[in-house]
């Protein structure tokens, strides 16, 4: 079904069929710029009223490191230590102070939809996850290997790096070239009569 879509088969390969979760990177840094031109091209990504309230933190000092691999689960803490870069994706809560700017043709949408924090912490961590996967997608298209994870201390990394309580970290992304043996063998996908229905 390759053919049916507008994406040539060698970048359908690269972002999807042949892309896998790394656990294991080479020694090869990854660069201010790569990281720019990732997010330059990701910074696409559809949000709710625009409201783009994904936040990134790169860990590159050996300190931060350290802080960061504390929280991690101890299955995560080792490949974390070694990465070349690892990313903290976190939803910013107070996203609403941008929203003026970034949809100016609502100027009521930060005080009308956004007054009551709850509200915005549901958004901004649905957004923002949506920022997410395309960070991962970006990564990729970089030509560099992800290992988006999960397995962490939230309330310790919020704690560690996000002090100012606005902000939530939802995944933990480590990124570099993939050392030889870096993924685990990939797990089966649901095909598509088993997720799509028609109506």
């Amino acid at each position: 079904m390759s053919d049916v879509l507008a994406l040539d088969p060698a970048a359908q390969d690269l972002l999807f069929r042949e892309a896998r979760t790394a656990n294991a990177f080479t020694d090869e840094p990854v660069s201010d710029e790569q990281v720019q031109a990732i997010y330059d091209l990701v910074k696409y990504a559809p949000t709710s009223m625009n409201q783009q309230p994904l936040r990134i933190v790169l860990v590159r000092s050996a300190e931060a490191r350290e802080r960061l691999v504390a929280h991690m689960a101890d299955g995560n803490k080792e490949k974390t230590a070694k990465a070349p870069l690892v990313a903290i994706l976190a939803a910013d809560h107070e996203f609403h102070e941008e929203l003026p700017r970034l949809f100016p043709h609502f100027p009521q949408a930060k005080d009308l939809f956004f007054g009551e924090r709850p509200v915005r912490e549901g958004s901004s961590s649905f957004n923002a996850a949506l920022q997410v996967g395309y960070f991962i997608i970006g990564v990729r298209a970089a030509g560099l290997a992800a290992g988006p994870m999960t397995g962490y201390d939230a309330a310790g990394i919020n704690k560690e790096f996000f002090a100012d309580g606005d902000h939530s970290v939802l995944a933990v992304v480590n990124i570099g070239r993939p050392a030889e043996n870096a993924w685990f063998p990939r797990g089966p996908r649901l095909e598509y009569d088993e997720v799509v229905t028609s109506v």
